[in-house]
Formats: structure tokens, C-alpha cells, sequence
């Protein structure tokens, strides 16, 4: 009976041993990944990569990288993942590195219409709700008249566009004309 004992009493210890290093690396794994995605949500990170290089550039003279009267500067993910469900925000954040990191790879900078990427693809680069979690009034006082029936409309869902179809590039000044420059190509 005594040995019956022991050995129920190893598994026992055997389990506790377990579930506490599984608490002490769910901890880890936590507090890692709140750094990791602290760390990847800066234009500093972003531009590690030398293709975001002229992007960030334009987007530094743009109203969305602190040219504007407040000196406000959102950062990359501000704009280009989405906000509101934090699943969401985690899987398009880990789907878009891998492919910005592939990119990087494989893609030769210099060689790349950057123009044809953008005008083709320039909806799944912004969301709305990273433009709404920002601007709340989009109805504001001294706005102009088509403005202000466009946002009217947008607000009561009589059109389905999306910010980008009428406010493209907004964030990167100049985006196209920076990357041609940088990588040295002609308009």
C-alpha cells in the first residue's frame, strides 16, 4: 500500500511542478509578446526595413507625421491596422509582417512600380477604423460644402466607400515622387 502511496503522490508533485512552470511561461510569453508588439508599433521599426525608407520620409511631411499645428505624429499601425477588435488588430499586424518581411526579401526596391502597388492595393493599406479612431468629428465647423455632404452621407450609410477612396496618399506627402527619388527613378 505504501508504494501505492508514492507513486500517487509523484504524479501529484509531478503535476504541480508541471502547472507551475506552465503559469511561469505563460507569464513569459505574455510579457514578451506586449514588448514585441510594443517594439514593432514604432515608424522606427517599421523603416528597419530600407524599402520603407522614402515612406517614412513622406509620411514625416504629411499632417499624419507631425506637420500639423498640434505636432501630432500617429505611427505606422495607427493607420495601417485596423482598430476596435484586438484579434483582429493581432492577426492582421502578424499576416502583414510575415508578408512585409517575405517582401523584403525578395523584392528588389529599386525595380518595383510603386505607384501601380499603391493606387492597386491602397484600400487594404488603411482601415477605417484607423481613420475613425482618430477623427471622431468628421462634420466640423469651416468644413466645404462637398465635404461635409460626402461625410454626411458616409455617416448615415448612403455610400459604402471607404476613407481611402477619397482621401488617397493622405498620410505620405508626396508618397510616389519621395520613393522615385529615393531609389533613383524617373516619374
Amino acid at each position: 500500500m505504501a508504494l501505492g502511496g508514492t507513486k500517487s503522490s509523484g504524479r501529484k508533485k509531478a503535476w504541480w511542478v508541471g502547472l507551475g512552470m506552465g503559469i511561469i511561461l505563460a507569464l513569459i510569453t505574455v510579457l514578451a509578446s506586449g514588448f514585441m508588439i510594443e517594439t514593432t508599433n514604432t515608424d522606427t521599426f517599421c523603416v528597419s526595413c530600407h524599402a520603407m525608407t522614402p515612406f517614412r520620409t513622406a509620411w514625416k511631411e504629411s499632417t499624419h507625421g507631425g506637420k500639423n499645428p498640434q505636432g501630432f505624429a500617429a505611427q505606422c499601425v495607427d493607420c495601417h491596422l485596423p482598430h476596435g477588435n484586438f484579434l483582429e488588430y493581432l492577426t492582421t499586424k502578424a499576416r502583414t509582417g510575415t508578408g512585409d518581411v517575405i517582401q523584403n526579401l525578395t523584392l528588389k526596391p529599386a525595380e518595383f512600380d510603386w505607384a501601380a502597388n499603391a493606387e492597386a492595393n491602397r484600400l487594404e493599406f488603411t482601415f477605417d477604423s484607423a481613420c475613425r479612431r482618430c477623427h471622431h468629428n468628421l462634420t466640423p465647423q469651416g468644413i466645404r460644402s462637398g465635404g461635409l455632404i460626402a461625410h454626411r452621407a458616409y455617416l448615415l450609410g448612403e455610400v459604402k466607400k471607404r476613407c481611402t477612396e477619397c482621401h488617397p496618399h493622405i498620410g505620405h506627402k508626396d508618397m510616389i515622387e519621395e520613393a522615385n527619388k529615393f531609389f533613383q527613378r524617373k516619374s
